[in-house]
């Protein structure tokens, strides 16, 4: 035990109707800019564990790694954020994938999530943010173990493609925000301090 507690974060980014994604729309809905991709940068450096499930490790160890080619498709600023996430320590809850992992810096974990994550709390320093991974950021939020909740809330509507809807199956939560920040003069970044609670607010 190194005597601190490491803090939870779960990271996502959102339509403004509340899909983590939507058929036929680009990555970050074609939406990213400078400096959203700058702060994305910047994030990698600090000491962060990513947590995420088996479908994000595939899909995001994909991208980063065909990122760094020359072909990619990528912009410059989109392959250096993905390509950078091969660097940072990455914690893979899974009972189907196997080790060794293909992408540099990742161990598996087979087990519960949620206990998993209660031990990796008082043994891990940094900070622990999820990467995607709707059911596991869903599942360490009703047990109580999120510390921080951060949206990038992207100016679009995918009421007709949209898909992934990130607050069904949520308890409810109150929320009390302590950072706000708009990038690209478009993207609004939201962070608040999560509370789940049994009944509404101002009811006794």
């Amino acid at each position: 035990m190194n005597g601190t507690t490491a803090p939870l974060m779960v990271d996502l980014i959102i339509s403004l109707d509340g899909y983590a994604s939507a058929e036929g729309w680009p990555g970050w809905w074609g939406l990213e800019g400078p400096e959203y991709l700058a702060w994305l940068a910047e994030e990698a450096t600090k000491d962060v564990t990513l947590l995420m499930g088996a479908n994000t490790y595939r899909l995001m160890s994909g991208m980063s790694g065909h990122a760094s080619e020359e072909d990619s498709g990528f912009s410059k600023e989109e392959g250096d954020s993905l390509a950078g996430l091969a660097a940072v320590p990455k914690i893979i809850f899974s009972s189907t994938l196997q080790e060794p992992l293909a992408w540099p810096n990742s161990e598996l974990i087979s087990g519960d999530a949620v206990e998993a994550v209660k031990e990796l709390k008082q043994t891990r320093t940094g900070t622990l943010s999820t990467l995607g991974s709707l059911s596991l950021s869903r599942s360490l939020l009703s047990a109580g173990l999120v510390n921080r909740y951060r949206l990038v809330i992207f100016p679009v509507i995918t009421g007709k493609t949209g898909s992934e809807r990130i607050y069904d199956g949520y308890p409810d939560v109150a929320l009390d925000m302590v950072d706000s920040r708009i990038f690209d003069s478009r993207l609004q970044l939201l962070e608040y301090i999560p509370r789940v609670i049994d009944a509404p607010l101002g009811r006794p």
